[in-house]
């Protein structure tokens, strides 16, 4: 063989071989020109052309490497292609667990506000309450003097100092405080209203204070002064004060220099800035604006059954004026509530946010003790008497009270769950079919949910949805993108109302968490025919009392952030009620990759998007192309279409309150096609969640048959 003849071969071959790896066209011209330039060269030896070869194939094949790997991604945006994705497939999840709700959500800042939370037995535990001064100067007890009957233990204090003489009260008084949620959050500027129920054996001079953490920070003050005859029985107060400094840490003071003797019941804190002025805090709700959700389930989760019965959430014990509430226990997440945030306020927060309320009711069963069928009517009547309140006329017995706090008009309640989790229970199929059929007689229109889960199998009873929980590791939750794939088309539609990754996988909100989530709600969305909704698992944790790893919203009482897992929920936020195309991938990375494509609509500028989402879970750079068919030619908008990318450094990288945007998603602007006006080339990051909105113009759909259309170099 000829030296020309076998350096034709050696070219030839490295030429095939990297040609077929590098998967850009100007790349491959680059090398091209390169090996050619070399193969040129007539001083050259072939020993010499050989080992630059070699040397030219080392550099490209390290290039491919970090480029990464091919893969092609061919979506019909037909109308043919399109179905029509549940308009409620993504909603939110709230139970009262990590103090979601109470030193949470429910913008009250005083804690135990009641003195009911140790127990209706006196003398009791007045934690977290303190006392201000020492047992020479004051006697603090607790005692069944109420003038609620519901919540009777008062407060009750002996000043045995005075303003003046040998046992005169040292400076600032005595008296109690309360530090609410691990600190209350003051803000200069801002207004709050103390409400409290006060009487006393003589006349009294109480000053009501916001301070810092030790006492010594005066925010606000005000002096409660009222004669004997005024204060001889129970007396509401109310008292406006406008914090004159900021402390997040700051805390309620009831002092007084006055001898005798004080009773207090039912303190209240609460900012007059609530959300919608509803007496939710605002910025949580805001971060759940910002979901967009198409329902809310509430109020658990376990906090529905109880560890036992008699702790278990009963829904006329929270509805009413909040000082008649009797607040309980819950025995679950092992923390007192007082039910600020109960039925009432639970139905009011789904209409503010314009969403659909999801009332997950208790069926006769805690996790410890069970009610036998033949017994359950009560509880049956008691769900009867909460549909009636929240949709019943303003005339009738329960829907008097709905329009006596407020709200004349029914609640627009559609959806209904027979208890949680409860499926395996000895008595759950018996009571859940007195409950469906009491609600359908007199409600016929209401889903009802079951526990029991029918995606394997057909349920053995009625039910509009059934009930599907998940939590496992990262990499078994991705691979369930494809748990609804072979589901029966008929029958019962599944509501995933919990969904998470947990464990190792998951610390305290991670991307690796995100990331297999990201893949699941694939999932979901391509299996919206027979997934009606689906919502994460918790929503809030207060960062002071993590009962449950990992959470979507982590808060204290001045700040908040979203973990990874909240932004992936952020990326699904226009599916609902959205058109879902075919979209097929065409690669070796079945294990690592998934994809979707819809189209949706934003209704603040009525511009169309076709929005592809890529999630990568794999090591390697993924170079996808993607082709699209059924669009008119030139119809998308580059210019104004966006990327946006959910990554990290490592994959179990978290937000905190020190770095809360470690992990977000970056959105920018395509901008304009690149040099190769045929191919649409996006790089993949490993590890990652990609969001593509391509802006459609013109009529947008066409029908089957129509050009694909390529857009080059992303």
């Amino acid at each position: 063989m000829s030296c020309s003849n076998r350096t034709s071969l050696v070219i030839r071959e490295i030429f095939v071989s990297l040609l077929n790896k590098l998967p850009y066209k100007r790349r491959r011209s680059q090398l091209t020109h390169s090996l050619l330039e070399i193969s040129t060269q007539k001083q050259i030896s072939l020993v010499g052309l050989e080992l630059e070869l070699k040397k030219k194939t080392r550099i490209f094949i390290s290039a491919v490497e970090v480029l990464g790997v091919t893969a092609k991604l061919l979506v019909d945006a037909s109308e043919a292609s399109g179905r029509p994705i549940s308009e409620t497939l993504f909603g939110i999840f709230f139970e009262e667990i990590n103090h979601a709700g109470a030193g949470g959500l429910w913008a009250e800042l005083v804690s135990n506000r009641g003195f009911e939370a140790g127990g209706p037995n006196v003398p009791s535990n007045i934690d977290p309450w303190s006392i201000i001064g020492n047992e020479s100067s004051l006697i603090v007890s607790t005692d069944r003097s109420s003038c609620f009957d519901r919540n009777k233990v008062a407060l009750r204090i002996e000043v045995l100092c005075d303003s003046q003489g040998a046992s005169s009260c040292p400076d600032g008084g005595v008296g109690i405080y309360n530090p609410g949620f691990w600190g209350m959050n003051i803000e200069k500027g801002k207004t709050y209203s103390v409400v409290l129920y006060v009487r006393s054996s003589g006349s009294i001079n109480v000053s009501v204070s916001l301070t810092g953490s030790d006492g010594l920070q005066k925010l606000a003050a005000a002096n409660i002064i009222a004669s004997d005859s005024e204060v001889s029985n129970w007396t509401k107060v109310e008292v406006m004060l406008e914090a004159q400094g900021t402390n997040p840490n700051s805390r309620l003071q009831l002092t007084t220099t006055r001898k005798g003797f004080i009773w207090f019941d039912q303190v209240s804190v609460m900012p007059l800035d609530t959300y919608k002025g509803h007496g939710f805090r605002k910025d949580l709700v805001e971060m759940l604006e910002d979901l967009k959700p198409q329902f809310i389930r509430f109020p658990g989760g376990c906090f529905v059954e109880g560890e036992w019965l008699r702790n278990a959430f009963r829904w006329k014990e929270t509805i009413g004026p909040w000082e008649e509430r009797p607040g309980h226990f819950g025995d679950v997440w092992m923390y007192w509530t007082d039910d600020g945030i109960g039925y009432f306020e639970f139905l009011q927060l789904a209409e503010d946010l314009g969403t659909l309320p999801i009332w997950v009711f208790n069926n006769g069963i805690s996790h410890t003790d069970q009610v036998d069928t033949s017994s359950v009517l009560p509880f049956v009547q008691e769900a009867l008497d909460g549909l009636e309140f929240a949709r019943g006329s303003p005339n009738s017995t329960w829907g008097s009270l709905r329009a006596a706090m407020g709200h004349p008009e029914p609640f627009d309640l559609r959806y209904v769950a027979i208890g949680n989790e409860d499926c395996g229970k000895k008595n759950y199929r018996g009571n859940y079919l007195k409950f469906y059929s009491a609600i359908k007689r007199a409600y016929p229109d209401i889903k009802i949910i079951s526990n029991c889960d029918g995606s394997s199998r057909k349920l053995d009873h009625p039910a509009d949805l059934y009930d599907f929980h998940v939590y496992t590791d990262a990499k078994n939750m991705f691979s369930m993108a494809h748990q609804f794939d072979h589901t029966s088309r008929s029958g019962p539609k599944a509501f995933v109302s919990e969904y998470a990754v947990t464990g190792k996988d998951a610390g305290t909100g991670s991307l690796l968490a995100a990331l297999g989530e990201a893949g699941f709600l694939i999932g979901l969305e391509k299996n919206s025919d027979v997934v009606e909704m689906a919502s994460y698992a918790p929503l809030f944790v207060n960062a002071n009392n993590r009962r449950w790893n990992p959470d979507a919203i982590v808060f204290n009482s001045s700040h908040l952030y979203g973990t990874p897992s909240y932004w992936v929920q952020c990326l699904f936020n226009e599916s609902s009620g959205a058109t879902i195309f075919n979209a097929t991938l065409q690669t070796n990375l079945s294990t690592s990759l998934l994809a979707s494509a819809i189209s949706w609509k934003n209704s603040e500028n009525e511009n169309s998007y076709l929005r592809i989402k890529i999630v990568n879970f794999g090591t390697n750079i993924v170079n996808l192309k993607i082709v699209v068919d059924g669009l008119e030619p030139n119809s998308i908008n580059l210019s104004k279409s966006t990327k946006t990318v959910l990554t990290s450094t490592n994959l179990m990288d978290e937000n905190s309150f020190n770095e809360p945007k470690k992990v977000i998603p970056n959105r920018i602007l395509l901008g304009k096609a690149g040099e190769d006006g045929e191919d649409m080339e996006v790089a993949i990051s490993p590890h990652s969640f990609t969001s593509i909105d391509f802006l459609i113009e013109s009529s947008f759909i066409r029908t089957t048959g129509a050009d694909s259309v390529f857009v080059s170099s992303i």
